[in-house]
């Protein structure tokens, strides 16, 4: 066997695709109402997660999960295709595939047109693109507050996984320490990158047998079972892109959400210190309709971060949630959270800005009231007697 021969193991690859579609998908009408021979071969169910020394305790949120056909990947195999569908609000798209590969074939098949369709010739991407809008056309009816197609926002994720590894994990991973990062990266070229990154994207590998290893980055992991034993690590990375996916969703939305508070605020007459431009106003209950949308607002990104925090209580120092608190470290889960929390506490100043400013003008009127009738009606009282006599 010739040295390059050598260098041909057996991998999988996992794409995760997930997509923000809404607030929230009701599953069971979906089950009642959708024709679902048109996806075949079909399959609903919800997945169990208790492996390794994962407590019993731990769940995760059960999506409805459709199998789609088959593809086919040039030079690999068969790509197959699934279709998760959240009660949350998200569709995740996983397309695997499995062969004999080179560790440096894996990088060009994750960005190259090597998807094989009766449209022609697409990337794996892509790929997952179009199965996402069909699966979506299909189950719209079902989402409530439905995201506009064009500011959908989407979280991927791939996994790398090699099954054949005789010499074992450590020597594999020592063997190609620069391959293995460029992968982790996103960089094409090995040679180019500095030590000093290849040590941190290699930082903090996980063990749960003496043959196994996973790595993971912000945009991929590396994974290393010759038992093929890694459903769950894949569905714990899956869980916590979801988790960014949703916080990044709604920095969003309270930032655009601010942004039409502060327009709304300075049309009410509320402007900064300084500020001459003519101001028009919200006359009638129009300010009241305007900012009782900002409280409900606030209110309903609290509930969504709550329920957020506690889709999973992946909390615990077993294997599991050592890996999920490493991806949350490398999403900076908590930054986003901290982002999200400030603009709640900005929306509820500007609530109580404004309900003190309209407290404010309905003292201001109550006082002009009483100073007309307990000052002024007096006043004129004693002027008519004077008058008369």
């Amino acid at each position: 066997m010739s040295g390059h021969e050598s260098d041909i193991r057996l991998f999988e690859l996992v794409f995760c695709y997930i997509h923000d579609i809404g607030r929230s998908v009701d599953l069971g009408r979906l089950e009642r109402e959708v024709n679902w021979s048109t996806l075949s071969p079909k399959r609903f169910g919800s997945l169990s997660l208790v492996r390794r020394d994962t407590p019993i305790s731990l769940s995760l949120p059960r999506p409805l999960c459709v199998n789609l056909e088959n593809a086919y990947v040039e030079g690999v195999g068969t790509l197959s295709a699934t279709a998760k569908i959240y009660e949350d609000g998200a569709i995740t798209i996983i397309l695997r595939t499995k062969g004999q590969l080179s560790i440096d074939a894996l990088g060009p098949l994750s960005r190259d047109t090597v998807v094989s369709t009766e449209g022609g010739k697409l990337s794996v991407e892509a790929y997952g693109t179009q199965l996402f809008y069909r699966v979506l056309n299909l189950v719209s009816f079902a989402i409530v507050d439905p995201v506009p197609r064009e500011k959908g926002e989407i979280e991927s994720y791939t996994s790398y996984c090699l099954l054949d590894c005789p010499e074992g994990a450590s020597a594999f991973v020592g063997a190609h320490r620069g391959k293995i990062a460029a992968l982790l990266i996103g960089e094409e070229d090995p040679t180019h990158i500095h030590e000093s990154q290849i040590s941190a994207a290699l930082a903090r590998p996980f063990s749960y047998r003496t043959n196994d290893m996973a790595i993971f980055d912000m945009d991929r992991c590396f994974i290393i079972d010759p038992l093929a034993d890694y459903e769950d690590i894949l569905l714990i990375t899956e869980h916590a892109n979801f988790r960014l996916l949703e916080l990044r969703v709604l920095d969003r939305l309270l930032d655009s959400r601010l942004d039409e508070a502060e327009k709304d605020l300075t049309v009410y007459g509320i402007r900064g210190h300084g500020s001459r431009k003519p101001r028009a106003r919200l006359k009638g209950r129009a300010p009241q309709r305007k900012f009782a949308r900002i409280q409900a607002l606030r209110f309903e990104a609290l509930f969504i971060l709550e329920n957020l925090e506690n889709s999973a209580k992946i909390i615990g120092d077993y294997y599991l949630g050592q890996i999920y608190d490493r991806l949350c470290s490398i999403f900076n889960t908590d930054g986003w959270s901290r982002s999200v929390e400030r603009r709640l506490d900005v929306l509820s100043s500007v609530y109580e800005m404004v309900k003190t400013d309209s407290t404010e003008r309905k003292f201001l009127i109550l006082e002009t009231v009483f100073i007309v009738v307990c000052v002024v009606l007096p006043l004129i009282q004693i002027w008519q007697v004077l008058a008369f006599r």
